[in-house]
């Protein structure tokens, strides 16, 4: 304390509601008025923000928080501590630092990456599935292999028959073509080559056919493997459809070899009727035998050039 000041030897002594106690009275302490705490001529420390005025500035003195910084003396005169930084010339504004509504602080809400991970994994899964669904649709297809003969046959150079039902684009493996010759004899069928067209090797053709128990037999060695394959007949007819026995390993095929005149030869001209047609029989891995006949109800009026065979069920 200063010379000139008769309040208490401390600031914590000036105890502004000294004048309710016996010994604040007794040391002449009063009911605030103007300003003071009591005491006769106590520290007045109420002032208004903004009423001082300082020749410079002080700096006002640090303390770790929680603690009241010292001074070195006290008196009358306010201290710059308790001014309010504004007032101050060349005293710093105060700034308020909004914090966005979607921060990435703790008290904020981050971008929802996990909706976004959901999202993109849904979309995934449905690309996924609409995948499986388009192979099972065209899988389906392809398992409705079956054993079937030509029908109508598709006009062109040489009349081609075309299947009731094949797969298209299924790819056909080689496999042995027989002339006529080779092939195995029964009943009344005998080798000819008056008639012009036939390919096998120096135009010869079975003929004779024509006669129930007539029959030609071919021993195929060397299949891959069990499965569907097609087994193709190069022939000659004229006039009226022809239709004979198809049997493979012992079985008789499930309908007639359709033997039709798919290229219109007119009535007696076989040099022009030939054609050919084919059937889907299913073959076993390695040995089978494969024979056309003429049995009773078959019309088998054809003069019979080659047989030949491929993988699957083709056209051609």
């Amino acid at each position: 304390m200063t010379p000139g000041n008769n309040g208490a030897s401390t600031p914590e002594d000036d105890d502004p509601f000294g004048y309710l106690y016996a010994d604040g009275q007794a040391n002449g302490a009063q009911p605030p008025s103007g300003g003071g705490y009591g005491y006769p001529n106590s520290v007045n420390r109420v002032r208004a923000v903004g009423t001082r005025s300082y020749g410079q500035q002080q700096t006002a003195p640090t303390a770790p928080y929680g603690q009241v910084p010292q001074q070195g003396a006290y008196n009358n005169q306010p201290n710059a501590h308790y001014a309010a930084p504004e007032t101050l010339p060349g005293g710093a504004q105060t700034a308020h630092h909004a914090t966005p509504a979607g921060g990435g602080g703790r008290g904020g809400r981050g971008p929802n990456h996990k909706g976004l991970l959901i999202g993109a994994i849904a979309v995934v899964a449905a690309v996924v599935v609409g995948i499986g669904v388009a192979m099972l649709g065209g899988d389906k297809d392809k398992d409705k292999a079956s054993d079937e003969v030509g029908t109508d046959p598709t006009q062109s150079q040489e009349s081609k028959p075309s299947p009731s039902a094949s797969k298209d684009g299924e790819s056909a493996a080689e496999l042995p073509t027989i002339d006529a010759k080779a092939l195995r004899l029964g009943g009344g069928a005998t080798l000819a080559q008056d008639v012009e067209g036939a390919q096998s090797d120096g135009g010869i053709y079975v003929g004779n056919l024509n006669q129930v128990g007539s029959s030609v037999t071919w021993t195929v060695n060397g299949v891959p493997e069990d499965g569907a394959y097609t087994v193709f007949a190069r022939y000659s007819t004229a006039d009226e459809d022809q239709k004979m026995t198809l049997t493979v390993n012992g079985k008789p095929f499930g309908t007639k070899l359709n033997m039709g005149n798919f290229a219109h030869a007119k009535d007696g001209d076989f040099a022009k009727g030939w054609t050919k047609t084919y059937a889907y029989p299913t073959l076993s891995k390695g040995t089978n035998t494969i024979t056309v006949s003429c049995q009773d109800g078959d019309k088998c009026n054809v003069l019979l050039d080659q047989l030949w065979l491929k993988a699957g069920q083709v056209k051609d």
